[in-house]
């Protein structure tokens, strides 16, 4: 792959939500982003996070949303007043290219980055109509929903033809990440790793990290 630095965003997901504060303090000198999966029991079967948490963070990382929702465009606008700079939306819930970039633009205008999801069963053909406007793609290398899923090799050959296509767009894999995932990621062509359970469930989480990134 590219010169393109490595990006971690451990993802809240996995953190002890009783003093995430102090949890996402823990890993703030050594992480880049900090993702939230944000769940409506519709377009995965599970329900997570709303808009008065990403509120509540105070953080000098750069808060990354993962909306896996049935309409994220009814969405972003409480996000982006919450202190988003990052919104991921997913291919499978806005399946009309003019919805899409009506989104992006929406996510773009508010101040933020945009991205576009894939799951590890769609083509990255789906997304050709926006590849060029979004700042960035996510590759699930799980089913999204839960998190510490096994993760899927297969998607890794979307990475490599995503990283072939577009030398400087960056790309990001979420699900199963670890140290043993991690390099597979970076050889494709990934320079973003959401990473939950590996790091917020490890003793020595700047080493964990490191172990992402590959210098350690």
């Amino acid at each position: 792959m590219s010169d393109l630095k490595v990006i971690i965003a451990p993802s809240i997901l996995a953190a002890d939500f009783n003093n995430l504060q102090e949890e996402i303090k823990s890993i703030e000198p050594f992480a880049d982003w900090i993702q939230i999966d944000v769940m409506d029991g519709h377009f995965v079967d599970n329900l997570s996070f709303g808009a008065p948490v990403v509120d509540d963070i105070d953080t000098s990382l750069k808060i990354d949303v993962h909306l896996m929702v049935e309409n994220p465009a009814n969405r972003v606008e409480e996000f982006l007043k919450a202190g988003a700079k990052h919104i991921t939306f997913h291919a499978e819930a806005v399946k009309k290219s003019d919805q899409r970039k009506a989104l992006i633009e929406a996510i773009k205008s508010g101040g933020a980055t945009a991205g576009i999801a894939i799951n590890p069963e769609t083509e990255l053909s789906e997304v050709d109509d926006v590849i060029d406007q979004v700042d960035l793609l996510l590759v699930m290398s799980v089913h999204p929903g839960f998190g510490g899923q096994a993760f899927i090799d297969d998607v890794l050959d979307k990475v490599r033809q995503a990283r072939a296509a577009h030398p400087d767009l960056m790309i990001q894999m979420d699900g199963g990440v670890d140290d043993k995932t991690a390099p597979k990621c970076i050889e494709a062509g990934a320079n973003n790793l959401v990473s939950g359970s590996f790091i917020f469930g490890a003793n020595n989480r700047e080493s964990a990290i490191a172990s992402l990134r590959g210098s350690e």
